[in-house]
């Protein structure tokens, strides 16, 4: 399981359809590589520190995600008809 789908699943729906292939591949790789998916929400929460190689552009655009900055209400994961919606 997930420990955090919204946050995961908010930042795949605002962030994917902007990046470029290298960084879909290092995402790609940061949500399938780790064996605990809290390793994930703990590094991108800062509450962990992170392993080099997943140092990347790609969290780091994660855990400024993670800050919410915009104080959004996050309270539950999108609907997937964002996967097949045009990039804007």
């Amino acid at each position: 399981t997930h420990a955090d789908p919204s946050l995961s699943s908010l930042f795949a729906k605002e962030k994917l359809a902007h990046m470029n292939e290298e960084q879909l591949n290092r995402y790609d790789r940061l949500i399938n590589e780790p064996s605990n998916d809290w390793d994930i929400y703990y590094w991108a929460t800062e509450a962990k520190p992170m392993p080099a190689e997943f140092d990347t552009d790609v969290m780091a655009m994660l855990r400024e995600f993670a800050k919410n900055r915009n104080r959004e209400q996050r309270l539950r994961q999108p609907d997937l008809e964002y996967l097949f919606e045009p990039p804007r």
